[in-house]
């Protein structure tokens, strides 16, 4: 009777993550990072059983291989490293073990005084089996243990010795390294690594309005903006963000302070696409032209800075589109086009596209070309405006069709939204996201809110860029915290996350003018042109500078799913850590909750897990003020001043120089 192959096999495999939506969607990686694996592996009685991970390249035809290590009730774990940029994949294959599990009966065997001689004649069977499938010196070395067993199994006195040998560890890797290929079960689904840039999670953001950096009294170009990049670059910032650089509308332009109506001369709002010198892939004349911003972008990279671009996908009435397709807006009974509500709010300047349309196909490919044509103007970040209002199979599919000659591209999600739809966005493509950090003030929020993003399944795929302000966003902490509040923000954005941004200028001069009952700002830079004094003498702009500088020199403080929380004795101070993976880099953040008052209380370290002895004490260098503290155990006295620094960032030095140790402790 013949017997197939499957029916032979006695693997399950289960439960193998990280997966997302059950492999829908891709987990995200840059180069560099591991992919930690874990599954549920086991077989019926008693055998042992042997597992590893399959991955590659996406459209190599070789899997490499990475072993998994059983970590106890049939659950193992293994990783493996992505080194480039595209994508992955990766699956599970087990199998069960037969000289692991002969060596574990051997084992209990020789325990019991038990004659183990036709034990050792089966092992000589596996050994010589495993001999002819190995190959090079491995095949030879393997004939070497199976000379070597079979001689001293001959005698009874000899038994002993050829167990020895039979138990070798060198030997057990070595057999490991040629299973038996025949009985090996494969988890029949693989999964998908996007594995992007590093900027995808590393990078510190500058937003501001082109417009506003012109000479008092005029519109600012892009030549003008060239000054404002070598002040970004001195910050020390990675990314400039631009709002859109397109045409204006004129139709039902908003005013000062979001008027309805405006006064000659009102610039606009630059989120109203669209006019009659053209629509999204057009420049707002008084920017400049095609040619300038190129010559900005080429700027920005002498800087080592990249240009974020806005996508805004809406217009305003006068934008070629509504002539050109009006069957892509929606029109009213009364022969009107549709605009932008939120009831009871009302933008009339905006029209939204009409993404249910039948035209949706042309529709598709013109914004998609949108993209492209910027794209092909040398940018390679865009921060998406609203993403959460048009379809996400829209973008999913643009996203993927960018990426598919443009790998290098990253999409930063502006949803201040419905979380599942936050996360719906980030699964289906989107590199990084806004998060509500913005509004996360207490120690539990916090706390609760950065578990949430990088210990649940969650950090596979969202990565969060932390923003304490936004033109159209002045929290009431920096509304009534002063100074301190900007300060202690900025440096929790920075620390928290591995990817954070400020809107400025108006951050680094802490502008807390606020519309009365609101967390929008008095005389919103998006309804009109500001001419700041960025000399002010109170700037925040020297302690920006030092916080970008801590960034990029500390390895740590590049990633956010490394980060933990520590005990602290005062619920209006936070302290948290990072530590690269050989614990060679280790910061401690120590930030005051209180933008008022003086806060002082005992901080709690994990002392074995950073890997410092107890018993001797420790360098603790404030980055920030340069200043140096001798710390010796766990627990250590913190006081953290708003009139001064609300806040330090530690490095950890566990072991002193010692022709430094008198300086210190004097």
């Amino acid at each position: 009777m013949h017997i197939p192959m499957a029916g032979r096999k006695r693997i399950i495999i289960e439960h193998v993550r990280p997966q997302v939506n059950g492999g829908q969607f891709p987990i995200k990686r840059v180069p560099g990072e591991s992919v930690d694996v874990q599954a549920h592996i086991f077989s019926d009685g008693h055998d042992r059983v042997a597992a590893e991970i399959l991955y590659r390249e996406k459209g190599s035809k070789r899997w490499n291989s990475s072993h998994l290590r059983h970590t106890g009730n049939d659950e193992w774990g293994g990783r493996f490293v992505v080194e480039k940029m595209g994508g992955y994949e990766y699956t599970v294959r087990g199998w069960v073990d037969h000289f692991l599990t002969w060596q574990q009966d051997l084992k209990k065997k020789v325990a019991a005084g038990q004659d183990v001689a036709v034990d050792l004649q089966i092992g000589a069977d596996l050994l010589s089996s495993s001999a002819r499938r190995a190959k090079g010196h491995d095949a030879d070395a393997l004939k070497g243990y199976l000379s070597r067993l079979t001689a001293h199994a001959q005698t009874l006195e000899g038994q002993q010795a050829a167990v020895q040998v039979a138990m070798d560890p060198a030997l057990t890797a070595l057999v490991g390294r040629w299973p038996d290929s025949t009985l090996r079960v494969k988890y029949p689904q693989t999964f998908e690594v996007l594995v992007d840039r590093p900027e995808a999670v590393f990078g510190a953001w500058y937003e501001f309005f082109p417009r506003s950096c012109g000479p008092k009294g005029k519109h600012g170009t892009f030549k003008d903006c060239e000054k404002m990049l070598e002040e970004v670059a001195e910050m020390g910032f990675d990314v400039v963000y631009l709002p859109p650089i397109h045409p204006i509308g004129v139709t039902h332009r908003k005013g000062k302070n979001n008027a309805t109506t405006c006064t000659p001369g009102d610039p606009g709002s630059p989120w109203a696409i669209g006019g009659k010198e053209g629509g999204h892939t057009s420049i707002h004349p008084e920017l400049g032209t095609p040619a300038d911003f190129r010559r900005l972008i080429q700027k920005a990279r002498q800087l080592g800075l990249e240009i974020a671009m806005d996508i805004a996908f809406q217009c305003s009435p006068d934008h070629p589109y509504v002539k050109e397709h009006p069957e892509w807006f929606r029109w009213r009974p009364d022969g009107t086009v549709q605009y932008a509500e939120n009831p009871p709010k009302k933008y009339e300047d905006i029209l939204p596209i009409n993404f249910e349309t039948p035209q949706w196909r042309p529709l598709w490919d013109e914004l998609k070309n949108v993209v492209l044509h910027w794209v092909h103007e040398g940018v390679r970040i865009f921060r998406v405006d609203n993403p959460h209002t048009k379809p996400f199979n829209f973008w999913q599919w643009l996203i993927g069709q960018v990426r598919t000659d443009y790998p290098d591209v990253i999409f930063l999600a502006e949803a201040f939204t419905r979380p599942k739809v936050m996360k719906r966005l980030a699964k289906l493509g989107f590199d990084q996201s806004y998060t509500y950090f913005t509004w996360r003030n207490t120690k539990y929020e916090v706390q609760q809110y950065i578990k949430e993003l990088t210990t649940t399944n969650m950090a596979e795929y969202f990565r969060p860029n932390f923003w304490p302000n936004t033109p159209d966003i002045l929290p009431e902490f920096l509304q009534y915290g002063g100074r301190a509040a900007f300060i202690i923000r900025l440096v929790m954005a920075a620390t928290l996350s591995s990817a954070y941004g400020i809107y400025g200028p108006a951050y680094e001069l802490f502008v807390a003018d606020a519309v009365e009952g609101k967390e929008e700002y008095k005389d919103s830079e998006k309804y009109e042109i500001h001419h700041w004094d960025r000399s002010h003498r109170g700037s925040l702009r020297p302690l920006i500078q030092r916080i970008n500088t801590i960034r990029r020199q500390t390895p740590s403080l590049q990633r956010i799913r490394n980060i933990r929380f520590y005990e602290t004795d005062n619920e209006m101070i936070l302290c948290y850590g990072k530590m690269n993976e050989d614990k060679s880099d280790i910061t401690v953040t120590v930030v005051s909750l209180d933008p008022n008052f003086r806060q002082s209380g005992f901080i709690t370290l994990p002392l074995e897990e950073m890997e410092i002895d107890p018993h001797r004490p420790y360098l603790m260098h404030d980055l920030i003020s340069s200043d140096k503290y001798i710390w010796q155990g766990e627990r250590n006295y913190i006081e953290l001043n708003p009139e001064t620094m609300p806040a330090h960032i530690l490095k950890v030095q566990k072991k002193m120089r010692r022709e430094n140790d008198f300086d210190y402790f004097m």
